[in-house]
């Protein structure tokens, strides 16, 4: 399997959140790894999924402006 990612945010407790891509599949998808506190567990979400968890979370926030950057502003 090739995967290519991209860092969306990084905690002030080490958790991180990731954009992925399968290359082989196409599939896109938000990698979580959590902290080694918290057990350094890793958790795969749909990327349709993360965008209906919620707005309020800076990896969310994230992924909304990679989104908007998309479009082109109208100057």
């Amino acid at each position: 399997m090739s995967l290519d990612t991209r860092q969306l945010y990084e905690s002030s407790t080490g958790d991180s959140w990731h954009l992925v891509r399968d290359n082989d599949s196409g599939e896109v998808f938000v990698r979580h790894l959590a902290n080694k506190a918290s057990g350094g567990s890793v958790r795969d979400v749909g990327l349709g999924v993360f965008l209906t968890l919620g707005r309020d979370g800076p990896e969310h926030q994230e992924v909304w402006r990679l989104i908007s950057s998309l479009i082109p502003r109208a100057d």
